[in-house]
């Protein structure tokens, strides 16, 4: 088993996993540069983070057992490490439930955690619709979205539980984007807006949140669309 892929460990979290008291694990490294990103450090900084051992990890979980029952792994991209199916299996074999948070960007990573049953819980990030998709996630035009069209036609599907969610910024998004969100993933699915908060350590510059009022506006604008839509953090 590939080892040292965890570089953050939160010890409790009442959030992260929805109807689960859970810890979250962070991994190092992602192919996204969003500039909202609030885990800068994980990626721009991957190498400097010092991981844990995997053998700590399954440690803590199992001095934590009955304490926790849900584990959420999120980065960085956790889809991008080798040893992520291993570890996983690892965790569920001590009796917890594994949410992971991905972009999306490696649809068959997130197929075989779901069909052999190691995920009881996906949240996939759509950063924006798929003319934009780019210019949110830092990279250049010609991004081929292919990977991601397919992680979220895969997920539409209702294999596993899962979730949308968009973090909001300021200049990122705007009304009009709402709306062709709100037809690239319309659906009966759970889908969170999220209101950016700056963490102290995001990778880009002069980016601030919507208001309330100004959320809920775009939440009116998806309603239509994905009738489950709610805000998340407002």
């Amino acid at each position: 088993m590939k080892d040292n892929i965890i570089a953050g460990l939160q010890k409790l979290t009442l959030l992260d996993f929805p109807g689960k008291v859970a810890c979250t694990l962070f991994t190092r490294g992602c192919n996204f540069k969003c500039p909202f990103c609030h885990n800068a450090s994980l990626v721009v900084r991957a190498d400097e983070q010092k991981p844990y051992s995997n053998a700590e990890i399954l440690a803590f979980l199992k001095k934590r057992a009955g304490v926790l029952d849900g584990v959420a792994i999120t980065g960085g991209e956790p889809t991008l490490m080798p040893g992520l199916y291993d570890f996983i299996k690892e965790v569920k074999a001590l009796g917890y439930a594994v949410k992971l948070d991905t972009n999306g960007t490696r649809p068959e990573v997130i197929r075989r955690l779901v069909e052999d049953k190691l995920v009881d819980y996906v949240a996939m990030d759509i950063k924006n619709h798929p003319a934009k998709y780019a210019y949110t996630v830092g990279l250049a035009e010609n991004y081929d979205l292919a990977p991601i069209i397919e992680s979220k036609n895969y997920l539409m599907e209702g294999k596993v539980d899962f979730e949308f969610r968009t973090t909001v910024a300021k200049p990122f998004h705007t009304e009009e984007d709402f709306y062709l969100i709100g037809e690239w993933i319309k659906g009966d699915e759970k889908y969170f807006l999220q209101q950016f908060k700056d963490s102290g350590d995001i990778i880009g510059k002069e980016i601030s949140s919507y208001n309330e009022s100004e959320m809920e506006n775009f939440l009116n604008v998806l309603l239509p669309f994905v009738p489950n839509a709610q805000l998340r953090g407002v």
